[in-house]
């Protein structure tokens, strides 16, 4: 049964339990990694960068999944540790032990949930807030910036060297879900795990242009008729404003483009000055769709994403909708007023 959301990190007892079960692991150990439903750049960073790990632990049974169709998004193709990852119907279907990375609850992972009860053991690696720990050892921390944070602090109790390939994965993750270090969760400690990361000799230049800053020109025009269509209504969320916008699968099959690139349009709608709250209504299917929530600090966009079956930060989370865009920007609007920071909610 799951629990509640957590608003704390992990103890001293559940990181004991956790290397307690990563020591006691055989090397011929059947080990199957999991991240969320069309994985970004913590899940997957996260989750092949502590593969590299368990790898020099001496463990060789790794297999390395996700939901859905196997692929990869283009600007994480070049990662360390792409050779663990398997389609997800060839992943151990009972295996000795699974670790999930990046989700905060069983519904991100998909099809594969069910690995979870025919696994030796279930271990979860998070910073989500809205965490429903899930697994039989979680190490879930709100606090940390990424889940490689996490990740990061696992290797290090269980004595595994940073190396680069290990680290180029932990620093996609830690760039990847700190905006490159623009965000609110960025703090001293993430600027000190980057320079333990950049001392293996990655190249964060070359990271960052690969992450952040190639996009198809098909993806250009996609974007561009996007935001042409982007509404801005500033009474919401209580006078702070909400900006949105949506893209369908026909947007993507106009332009030869492919899902993962839509994961980038929330930064070009979040910048808009006059509102708080910005919204990205992604078509994944006829009748669902991704939705993809941002704050700029007035509004904790996780509540809403919760109370819609979703989860995620205050100032970052996301849902899975089905209806129409209007019908789903209608459920989130009537969400917004009671997500205010300061107000009161029944």
């Amino acid at each position: 049964m799951e629990a509640g959301p957590v608003d704390s990190g992990p103890t001293d007892g559940d990181w004991a339990a956790a290397e307690a079960l990563l020591r006691g692991l055989p090397s011929d150990a059947r080990v199957l990694l999991i991240c969320h439903v069309n994985p970004d750049g913590d899940a997957l960073g996260s989750m092949l960068g502590f593969g590299l790990g368990l790898r020099r632990l001496g463990v060789r049974g790794l297999q390395a999944t996700f939901p859905g169709p196997p692929e990869v998004p283009e600007p994480f193709r070049g990662l360390p540790g792409l050779d663990l990852l398997v389609p997800a119907a060839e992943a151990y279907p009972d295996p000795d032990l699974v670790i999930c990375f990046d989700a905060a609850s069983e519904s991100r992972l998909g099809d594969l949930v069910d690995r979870l009860e025919r696994a030796g053991a279930a271990l979860v690696l998070d910073h989500h807030a809205s965490n429903t720990r899930f697994g039989g050892v979680n190490l879930v921390d709100p606090r940390a910036a990424a889940t490689s944070v996490v990740a990061e602090q696992l290797l290090t109790r269980l004595g595994v060297p940073l190396d680069a390939g290990i680290a180029e994965c932990l620093y996609v993750a830690l760039t990847t879900d700190t905006g490159s270090f623009r965000f609110e969760a960025t703090t001293p400690a993430v600027h000190e795990m980057a320079a333990r990361l950049l001392a293996t000799g990655i190249r964060p230049g070359d990271i960052s242009r690969r992450v952040f800053d190639t996009r198809p020109f098909g993806a250009v025009r996609l974007f561009g008729e996007a935001l042409g269509r982007a509404r801005l209504e500033p009474a919401a969320a209580g006078g702070r404003g909400l900006v949105w916008t949506w893209a369908g699968l026909d947007d993507l099959a106009r332009h030869g483009q492919r899902p993962y690139v839509l994961e980038a349009l929330i930064d070009s709608v979040r910048c808009t000055a006059e509102a708080d709250v910005s919204c990205v209504v992604k078509q994944t299917a006829p009748d669902e769709w991704a939705v993809s929530l941002r704050s700029k600090g007035a509004v904790d966009v996780s509540r809403v994403a919760v109370a819609l079956g979703g989860g995620g930060h205050r100032f970052a989370a996301g849902f899975t909708g089905h209806g129409t865009v209007d019908e789903i920007v209608d459920r989130i609007r009537a969400h917004l007023d009671g997500a205010v920071i300061g107000s009161v909610t029944g």
